[in-house]
């Protein structure tokens, strides 16, 4: 047989040959071919059929009319799933004429190219243009947001993929074609054009599913934001808890909000939560501490000024912390500690978001949501005059409280383990633990300077402790220290019977100071002079044990 790969015979109604090439000079398939021009009078012939028992399996594409038959040939192999399709059904080119005409999944073919080769009546009829037109322009031309170029470009297929064309969305597929060496030469998109009930009703659920998905979406974003918003504010106690509670509620309004509570109890991460909760996250969250404005450079700070407009003032004028906040979030930390002059010029501004630039006339605007945080007592400042009730009620539409830390005293072992986590981190130090002794030792204290004090406390002890476990003594106070003695937190059974009848002119350390050696005493003794021990059993390190007896001369 020819090593020719395809050809074409053309014969008439009597057999005779008209023209031949390629495989259809060959004498077997001739044969064959006429063979099949002969069954005409039972029946027309099948457009596509395969030709096997050669030394080449064949498939054949035919045109017949009343004055003979043109056939295409083709060479294959018996591996062929287009040969074994065609030659196992005698309908596939009734198959084929669908894929390519059905109304509801219109096809569009394009070469390697992204040219279009083929596009189906339907496909043209919605995209009002005239039958062929199309033939041979670049399918991103035509097909609005068509992605058969990329398609090609990465030879994978996208499947049931939704995609907007004339305002409409339809459901599509969008297929590479490969050739036998696994080359892409081309690609093939489905679209589904469904009836308008059909449409309109999968329309809807599409919209019903993005709706869906957006709201998932959402409360993902608010679950992560709450994570990162609370996950500051250390503390599983009820008060606590009914604070996080408090916050995740009122974020989501857009309403002025007052913190209140003691000096280091957290009021600004109460502030911060409120912002990365809110609707203004994305936005910034500006930060003046009220109480360290000048009142010289209150209108500056606040409201900006325009270039030139007082000696040593930026030529290109400054944004103030009212501009800054546009879209955010204002925090106006220490509020109470705001002079009465300086009041009045934060209340215009607050009542409306309008202010003008020093040194100029023009009118701006700023909206920002506002917090405000102090710990005085708001009751006896109003009552004295020292603060603006109609301030006062412009800022705390909403007011939340900050437990004090002696209020909460069953969370400060989340908080000293967050705090040496910090600590850890920050030094790149091992992470260092409480004894069970000095947890209580801490919980047993009145915090004046709440939760502040506690992590300043925590990271001297994590400095100087010379163990990994940080005991009482660790912890014992300067004189400086606004800190109870140790011996303020045992038991009274446990200690020496000479201490009650300590005379007062000693003073709480020298009866501390006492109260320790005879603590140590007793314990070498119990312990038979077995100093790890002793140590052990009084919670403090071998090392200070040691510092302790020397001073002792024992």
């Amino acid at each position: 047989m020819s090593p020719t790969n395809r050809g074409v015979l053309l014969l008439d109604n009597a057999g005779d040959v008209k023209f031949a090439s390629g495989l259809g000079l060959e004498s077997l398939v001739q044969r064959e071919l006429l063979a099949r021009l002969k069954r005409l009078s039972s029946g027309p012939l099948p457009e596509v059929f395969a030709i096997e028992g050669l030394e080449q399996p064949l498939s054949v594409m035919v045109s017949a009319s009343d004055q003979g038959a043109l056939f295409m040939i083709q060479g294959s192999d018996s591996a062929d799933p287009l040969l074994e399709f065609v030659a196992a059904v005698p309908f596939a080119s009734d198959i084929l004429r669908h894929f390519v005409t059905n109304p509801y999944e219109a096809m569009t073919v394009v070469d390697a190219a992204g040219l279009i080769r083929y596009i189906s009546p339907v496909h043209e009829k919605f995209f009002k243009i005239s039958h062929g037109a199309a033939i041979g322009k670049p399918a991103r031309e035509v097909i609005e947001n068509t992605r058969l170029d990329s398609v090609l470009r990465t030879g994978r297929a996208e499947i049931g993929q939704t995609q907007e064309m004339k305002g409409t969305t339809r459901v599509v597929n969008r297929t590479p074609i490969l050739d036998r060496t696994g080359k892409v030469v081309g690609a093939i998109g489905q679209v589904m054009f469904k009836s308008p009930d059909a449409l309109n009703a999968m329309n809807a659920e599409l919209n019903r599913l993005r709706q869906e998905v957006d709201l998932y979406r959402r409360v993902l974003t608010t679950n992560q934001l709450q994570h990162h918003g609370l996950k500051e504010i250390v503390g599983k106690s009820p008060r606590i808890e009914k604070l996080k509670d408090q916050i995740t509620k009122v974020a989501a309004l857009d309403v002025p909000l007052l913190i209140t509570g003691e000096s280091g109890v957290g009021k600004d991460l109460v502030a911060h939560a409120i912002h990365a909760l809110s609707t203004r996250s994305n936005a910034n969250m500006v930060v003046i501490n009220a109480a360290a404005l000048p009142e010289s450079l209150v209108e500056s700070e606040l409201f900006g000024y325009e270039g030139g407009s007082f000696t040593g003032a930026d030529r290109k004028g400054r944004r103030g912390k009212f501009a800054q906040a546009n879209g955010g979030t204002l925090f106006l930390d220490e509020i109470g500690d705001t002079p009465l002059e300086t009041q009045a010029k934060l209340l215009r501004t607050l009542q409306d978001g309008t202010f003008s630039r020093l040194g100029g006339e023009a009118q701006h605007h700023s909206d920002f949501r506002l917090i405000a945080a102090s710990n005085r007592d708001f009751q006896a400042m109003l009552a004295t005059g020292q603060f603006r009730l109609d301030l006062f009620y412009r800022i705390s539409t909403v007011t939340l409280k900050v437990p004090a830390l002696r209020e909460r005293l069953e969370d400060i072992p989340l908080l000293v383990e967050a705090e040496l986590e910090r600590f850890a981190s920050r030094h790149g130090t091992l992470i260092k633990k409480f004894s069970a002794a000095a947890m209580d030792y801490l919980q047993s204290l009145p915090w004046p300077g709440n939760v502040r004090q506690l992590q300043h406390v925590v990271a001297r002890a994590a400095i100087f402790t010379d163990d990994e476990r940080i005991n009482i003594h660790d912890l014992q106070p300067q004189r400086d220290d606004q800190f109870e003695p140790l011996a303020s937190v045992l038991p009274v059974s446990t200690l020496p019977a000479q201490v009650h009848n300590m005379a007062p002119s000693g003073g709480v350390y020298a009866a501390k100071s006492s109260v320790e050696a005879e603590m140590i005493r007793a314990a070498l003794t119990l312990f038979k002079g077995n100093k790890k021990k002793a140590a052990e059993h009084l919670g403090i390190s071998r090392s200070y044990l040691y510092k302790k007896l020397a001073q002792l001369n024992a």
